[in-house]
Order: structure tokens, then C-alpha cells, then sequence
């Protein structure tokens, strides 16, 4: 049953209204120069339901860099270019470290454990570069989001790039140790060129909830008609954003607000409300796993409200 959309309208406006006054608003990413700058007030959250009616509250229309989020996508694009076979150079189970751990790394012989942990993202991203020039498979996945989000003028954040790529050595270790066991096929610098370029795609609550319908609604664009992925597809993504996609605080979001979703740590999350709505929130400052602190309370807050948990009202 569809939430009146009177109802969505209020959940929204009084969830973003409460969060605008909290004061526990977590820690912005200092790890990132560039992410370190960003206001740590900001708030906004957009809902877009089956009947593509938009809900919007707080600062909804204000560009961020989307960080991991972009992992739902990029490995939307791997899936599409390689089908199961993904699956041998990346696993699917929770990692149940920290997103740029090392050691699980290690243990497991350069197989990252999951797409959504930086390893496995590198590794996705490594597949998307193969046969292309980086300049190339960089402008594919943007595309590609412009095209799920029918937006021409969402773009990357050249200066959040360049930040990362300066300051990024932890992700240049899991490069060079996957690369020494056969597991990416380019030259590790051009891999994360493309990695850190697509991390730091800059989108609104507005886009990132538009891009994410195909995933609410079997993948298919209810907008366009447009199928982007099979049903099956669509509903494997969303198990993994499920278990996965918050890294060591995936089951806590899981108990908690109830849907698949991926966070990012310039303080977004989409999240996935399975033929309801697609839903993306944004507060930059972080709790302690690197996700979103008043992003989590207001999604566990809308899913109570609306009885959206995938568990069950």
C-alpha cells in the first residue's frame, strides 16, 4: 500500500525540521582536505515515491560529493559489462572491518570481500577501465549517472578529485596489493585516476533520489519506462547495499532503519524503500564507521513514520 503523498509531504518537512535544530551532527571526513571544509549544518532529504511525487525538506538542492554512493552505480555498470562473472574478482559478504582495511585484504589474498569497501570498489572499477583509456570509462559512468538521474549537469568535483589523489595512499596500498596478486588488469594509477574521479561526483538529495528509482522499483526507471537492470539484478544491488553498504555499521543500519542503502562519506546516503520510494538524505557529519550521524536517525525516523522497514512495520 502507497503512503498518501499529503502524508510523505509532512514525514519529510517535520523529519528535516527536526534534524536542522540537533546538535549531535557528528564529525565531517578530515581524512579528505577538501571534504574537511564543508559546513557540518547542512541537511536535506528527498523522498520520490512509486508515482514519481517528490518530497523535499531542508537543503535538498545543494550539491555534495557522493563518495561510496557512487559504488552502487559503478558496480550497476560492472554487472551490466560482465555479468556473474564479477563475482570471481570481488566477493559479497559483510567485511565487518573498517572501509579501507588492509588487513582482510591480506588474509584473503587480494579478493576484497565486498563491492561497496574500497578494495572491492577499485576492483570494480579496474573491470568498468578494461579495453577503455581512464578519460574514456571515467565519462561512461558519469553518463551513465546523468542518465539515471535525467540530468545533464551533474558533474565531478575536480577539486575533491585532485584532494584525494593527493592524499589517497591508503587506496594506493590496496591497489598495489591487489595488483600483486592478479586481481586488477590496468595500471594502478589509471584504476584509481577513475576511482577517485567517480567518488567525487557532486549531486543533490534531488539527483541522487532520482538515479536510485530504477533500484525501487525492479529495475526499472518508472519515470522513462526504461528498464536499466533485470528485476533479479536489481534485487541482488539491493541485497548487498543491504548487507554491505554501510561497512562495520551495516548490521546496526539494518536494525535500525530497515532498507538497502549506501552511504558515502561526504555525509549522503541513498537508501531504498523496495516498490515504495527511493531516497536519498545528506548530513556531513560522520559517526564513528564513516556514515552519515543525522542521515541514519532521520532514515530510521521516516521508515518508523511511514512503516517502511523491509522487515515489517
Amino acid at each position: 500500500m502507497q503512503t498518501d503523498s499529503s502524508e510523505l509531504d509532512r514525514a519529510v518537512r517535520d523529519i528535516a525540521d527536526e534534524m536542522q535544530d540537533r546538535t549531535d551532527r557528528g564529525e565531517v571526513a578530515t581524512y579528505i582536505p577538501e571534504l574537511a571544509r564543508v559546513d557540518a549544518k547542512g541537511f536535506g532529504l528527498v523522498v520520490i515515491d512509486a508515482d514519481g511525487h517528490v518530497a523535499a525538506g531542508g537543503d535538498s538542492d545543494t550539491p555534495f560529493s557522493i563518495q561510496s554512493i557512487s559504488k552502487v552505480f559503478t558496480l550497476t555498470l560492472a554487472l551490466g559489462m560482465a555479468g556473474d562473472r564479477l563475482w570471481r574478482r570481488v566477493g559479497r559478504e559483510p567485511s565487518g572491518s573498517p572501509f579501507n582495511s588492509i588487513v582482510q585484504l591480506e588474509r584473503e589474498r587480494g579478493i576484497p570481500r565486498n563491492p561497496f569497501i574500497n578494495a572491492g570498489a577499485i576492483a570494480v572499477t579496474d573491470l568498468i577501465l578494461s579495453g577503455h583509456q581512464p578519460r574514456e570509462a571515467l565519462g561512461e559512468i558519469l553518463r551513465f549517472m546523468q542518465f539515471l538521474a535525467q540530468d545533464p549537469t551533474i558533474t565531478i568535483d575536480e577539486a575533491v578529485a585532485a584532494s584525494e589523489l593527493r592524499t589517497g595512499f591508503r587506496n594506493v596500498a590496496l591497489a598495489n596489493y591487489m595488483k600483486s596478486f592478479g586481481v586488477l588488469d590496468n595500471p594502478v594509477d589509471f584504476t584509481l585516476g577513475v576511482y577517485f574521479h567517480h567518488c567525487a561526483i557532486s549531486m543533490s538529495c534531488r539527483q541522487l533520489a532520482q538515479a536510485g528509482r530504477f533500484l525501487a522499483h525492479s529495475g526499472r526507471n518508472p519515470a522513462t519506462g526504461h528498464s536499466v537492470v533485470s528485476p533479479e539484478r536489481a534485487r541482488r544491488i539491493n541485497a548487498v547495499m543491504l548487507t554491505c553498504g554501510h561497512y562495520d555499521g551495516s548490521g546496526e543500519f539494518a536494525y535500525r532503519v530497515g532498507l538497502p542503502g549506501k552511504s558515502g562519506v561526504g555525509g549522503g546516503i541513498l537508501a531504498i524503500a523496495p516498490g515504495r520510494a527511493s531516497i536519498a538524505v545528506w548530513s556531513p557529519g560522520l559517526d564513528a564507521s564513516g556514515n552519515s550521524h543525522l542521515g541514519r536517525i532521520a532514515l530510521e525516523m521516516l521508515t518508523k513514520r511511514l512503516g517502511w522497514s523491509i522487515f515489517g512495520a
